[in-house]
């Protein structure tokens, strides 16, 4: 199986740990910028799509998300099932060309949101499948400190605090909107506040707050970039009980403090490798994978407040 990732960055360096983990025989292709860019155990650097004489079973875009729109493009006219880390693209101009495009060429695609992996979400999932409680609140929180996120780096200049590289809070935590309408659907209406005016001092978007109306519920999302101690949580006000699950400790609680469910062995990490195995899988075995390019727009919409 050959695969070609562009953009070789951090989250390009998980997807590749998960594909060799995987060992299918898989051959990884990166496409680089330059003949002086660097070479990756297991990589293979390739300069000019047009030169190569590979067939590529997918591709991974996973390069900063302003470049995201320009390779769907390109990939999507070479017929190259695709693989997109989240978010798809950082605006919705044209992006309905893109779906148009993927549909002529009658193309796989799936929108890389690894949470949905996360057996506490999916334990969740199951739950309020198997018997729908009422619900009467739902609250999701997740903050983190931003100059942690590349140690050894200068935060201000990484593209998550660069607003024109596609950077910022809303679009970084994407996860948080798709896995609240995959587990509770979309909402009938929204709005949201989305602010820059921390200490981080970054032009990039480092607040949102998003209010989702549901039929018998309402959900608040709060998304932040400047929490020093990162919180992580899903809380879930049920008639008479209330679940809170821990996205970090890899926990479900009750009102009582009891586990209800807890997977102490899982690292977040191992979402990339059942990610991929599942989206793989999808390939071999011709089945449409949930969260495509057109799904994930739907999302995307809330996440830019338009609706």
């Amino acid at each position: 199986m050959n695969v070609l990732i562009v953009g070789l960055g951090s989250i390009a360096r998980k997807h590749i740990a998960a594909l060799q983990t995987l060992k299918i025989g898989t051959k990884i292709y990166a496409l680089r910028s330059g003949i002086n860019s660097t070479v990756e155990i297991g990589v293979e650097n390739i300069y000019d799509l047009d030169t190569v004489n590979v067939v590529f079973d997918f591709a991974i875009i996973s390069n900063p998300t302003h470049l995201h729109y320009q390779f769907i493009k390109e990939l999507a006219q070479k017929s190259i099932p695709l693989f997109i880390e989240k978010p798809a693209v950082h605006t919705l101009e044209n992006a309905n060309k893109l779906v148009e495009l993927i549909a002529e060429k009658q193309l796989v695609s799936y929108v890389a949101c690894n949470l949905r992996f996360h057996p506490c979400i999916k334990f969740l999932k199951e739950k309020m499948e198997d018997k729908p409680l009422r619900i009467n609140e739902l609250n999701i929180y997740c903050g983190s400190y931003l100059p942690d996120w590349r140690p050894g780096r200068d935060f201000r200049y990484i593209y998550s605090a660069n607003a024109e590289m596609g950077g910022g809070v809303h679009l970084d935590l994407f996860h948080e909107i798709d896995y609240t309408t995959w587990l509770f659907g979309s909402p009938n209406k929204s709005k949201s506040v989305l602010r820059n005016n921390s200490s981080l001092d970054i032009d990039a978007v480092d607040y949102a707050n998003y209010i989702l109306q549901y039929d018998g519920f309402t959900a608040s999302i709060i998304l932040n970039y400047y929490r020093r101690n990162p919180k992580r949580e899903i809380e879930v006000v049920f008639e008479d009980d209330t679940w809170t699950v821990d996205l970090i400790k890899n926990t479900l609680k009750n009102d009582a403090n009891e586990y209800l469910f807890e997977a102490s062995d899982f690292d977040v990490k191992h979402t990339y490798i059942f990610q991929l195995e599942y989206f793989i899988n999808c390939l071999k075995t011709n089945q449409i994978p949930m969260n495509s390019f057109k799904d994930s727009l739907e999302n995307l919409k809330l996440c830019l407040n338009n609706e």
